[in-house]
């Protein structure tokens, strides 16, 4: 099977918790490089501040 071009793995970290010093909740998805080649944001459950917080796109 081939390889499909441009399909990476990111990893989403969470921008609030470091500033309130609770460990930050990262969670993984998949992402077309091709299409979009900016940085990922999307709004996730944080676990340890229990709310949904915005998540960015690390490395």
């Amino acid at each position: 099977m081939a390889k499909k071009k441009g399909n990476k793995i990111i990893t989403l970290e969470c921008t609030e918790a470091r500033k309130e010093g609770k460990p930050p909740s990262r969670y993984t998805t998949r992402k077309n490089s091709q299409t979009h080649p900016e940085r990922l944001e999307k709004k996730k459950y944080n676990p340890f501040l229990r709310k949904h917080t915005i998540h960015k796109e690390i490395k």
